[in-house]
């Protein structure tokens, strides 16, 4: 009776390893098929090259960005708050302490009064 009983899991256990195996190798066989491994490349082309795309839109904008200040900067129309506070003042924006350095306070030409 052992016997007959260790035989039974024995061959329900190879069939049970038999169909996991079948199902592991299916899938990998799927996943490397030439259409598969194709699409999976132009996914990871396509999100490459939007990378790309937005990281030259946000060059271009802080580009234009930073030659606004450059120009106010030029014409006297730039104003750093760090040049009127005094070391113990603290600037809040939203409550929140902020570095009085990235603040930059920028007039409008028609705003700037007779020069």
């Amino acid at each position: 009776m052992r016997r007959v009983v260790w035989f039974a899991g024995g061959v329900a256990t190879g069939a049970a390893s038999a169909g996991y195996a079948k199902r592991k190798v299916t899938g990998a066989a799927r996943r490397l098929a030439p259409t598969s491994v194709a699409r999976s490349t132009v996914g990871s082309v396509r999100r490459s090259g939007e990378r790309v795309i937005d990281a030259v839109r946000e060059g271009r904008r802080a580009a234009k960005v930073r030659e606004r200040e450059l120009i106010a900067q030029r014409d006297g129309r730039l104003v750093r708050l760090a040049d009127h506070l005094h070391p113990e003042d603290e600037v809040l924006l939203d409550g929140e302490p902020v570095d009085s350095g990235r603040v930059i306070l920028m007039r409008r030409r028609d705003d700037a009064g007779p020069e």
